[in-house]
């Protein structure tokens, strides 16, 4: 006898509910690997030069007379 299934009957793998279960898994995946990547590639272009009206004419540091 050659088994066929190791840890579910092949009749099992067949049926509605293990397809829908394995569809949401496999789209889990998915969703985690991009999210995986979105963290991993650096962020290009999302920073700004804070110049012009953003930036402070005072400072308000604890230290009034640091540099600026």
């Amino acid at each position: 006898m050659i088994p066929t299934g190791i840890l579910l009957p092949q009749e099992w793998m067949q049926t509605d509910w293990f397809g829908v279960l394995a569809t949401f898994v496999a789209v889990n995946t998915l969703i985690y690997v991009v999210l995986g990547l979105i963290k991993i590639i650096p962020k290009f272009g999302l920073r700004r030069t804070y110049t012009g009206a953003s930036r402070r004419s005072e400072t308000r540091s604890i230290h009034p007379d640091a540099p600026l």
